[in-house]
């Protein structure tokens, strides 16, 4: 019965697309001296509704990608997809940055930059225009407040 189990979890995690959006070398400094650890920030989606982000470190890269991509499957939200867009225009704000997200007509593709486009290309959107309004470069709290625009999405119940 565990091998099913595990066979599930690995067909959920297979059918995922991945992308690492940020890796950064962190250090913390003991009596000792310094230990350097990696952090990974991955973004996920199934190309079809679904986008999650997952951070993790660990003493190397590898891992800290493989642990970064089991937490992207436990985080994932669904998006909601309408004529090839979203279905209305959002703004949303995590701690320094700001993203605006508009639906955009069919044809036009993603009109967006940085973690705002990866986010949007791995959920599937196809026609969407994004703009960071604020000045931050931190790809993880773009990346956060576009997830949080798109979960925004859900909390109207919008009917074909």
């Amino acid at each position: 019965m565990l091998k099913n189990t595990k066979k599930a979890k690995e067909s959920k995690e297979e059918e995922l697309n991945f992308q690492v959006l940020d890796i950064a070398r962190v250090t913390r400094v003991t009596a000792g001296g310094r230990r350097l650890r990696f952090r990974v920030a991955v973004v996920g989606g199934d190309l079809n509704g679904r986008v999650g982000l997952g951070l993790a470190k660990a003493n190397d890269v590898r891992n800290a990608i493989e642990k970064a991509k089991k937490k992207v499957s436990k985080n994932l939200i669904s998006v909601p997809i309408k004529n090839e867009t979203i279905p209305f225009e959002v703004q949303e704000k995590y701690n320094s940055a700001t993203v605006f997200l508009k639906p955009q007509k069919k044809g036009r593709g993603i009109v967006a930059g940085g973690a705002v486009r990866v986010v949007c290309e791995l959920a599937g959107i196809p026609n969407i225009t994004g703009k960071l309004i604020s000045k931050t470069s931190n790809k993880i709290n773009v990346a956060k407040a576009t997830l949080m625009a798109l979960e925004k999405l859900n909390e109207f119940n919008i009917k074909d």
